[in-house]
């Protein structure tokens, strides 16, 4: 029997970590999809074979966003899959709608192609996000929840926060 401390204990707890990382990260061997490796202000994420990095609302210009207001969602994604996904929509509790809308504001009936091994911007003056009519106020700072839904990766919900991006230097994963 080993004792707590002793070399099989410690062997243990480390073939237990490995076991951890490995599962927590996806399947290991991915040392090029890593989330702290995409460390950056706004909301980083995974789901599937998707990395989703800067998620966040535009930042209130002269005051909160307001009840009612159009607020738009940007977020940059990245496709490490074998086969191509797609953005199929969104939804927020903090919004009556969330749509998918081209550059001039109109809605994509088709959702947002995500190739395999590209990144896909959606950012102001591009394709992105818009919360219709929202049910509350929102400063600069706070954090509403979201979920974005995929064709074949799935949804994924999290919080993301009213703000300005800082984009950081770190490499892009496509280069």
């Amino acid at each position: 029997m080993a004792r707590l401390g002793g070399p099989r204990c410690r062997a243990g707890l480390a073939a237990a970590a490995l076991a951890l990382v490995t599962a927590v990260s996806g399947c290991g061997g991915d040392d090029d999809f890593n989330l702290p490796d995409w460390d950056a202000p706004g909301q980083n994420a995974r789901v599937g074979d998707l990395m989703l990095r800067y998620a966040h609302l535009a930042e209130p210009r002269g005051g909160p966003w307001r009840a009612g207001d159009d607020v738009p969602g940007y977020v940059r994604l990245y496709n490490k899959g074998q086969k191509d996904d797609e953005l199929v929509g969104a939804s927020s509790p903090a919004a009556a709608s969330v749509r998918i809308v081209g550059p001039d504001g109109e809605p994509l009936k088709d959702g947002v192609r995500l190739p395999t091994g590209k990144l896909v911007e959606l950012e102001s003056g591009k394709n992105h996000l818009l919360l219709r009519d929202l049910r509350k106020q929102v400063r600069g700072g706070d954090y509403i929840k979201i979920t974005l839904r995929f064709r074949d990766a799935g949804s994924t919900t999290f919080n993301i926060a009213a703000q300005r991006p800082q984009y950081d230097k770190s490499p892009s994963p496509t280069k």
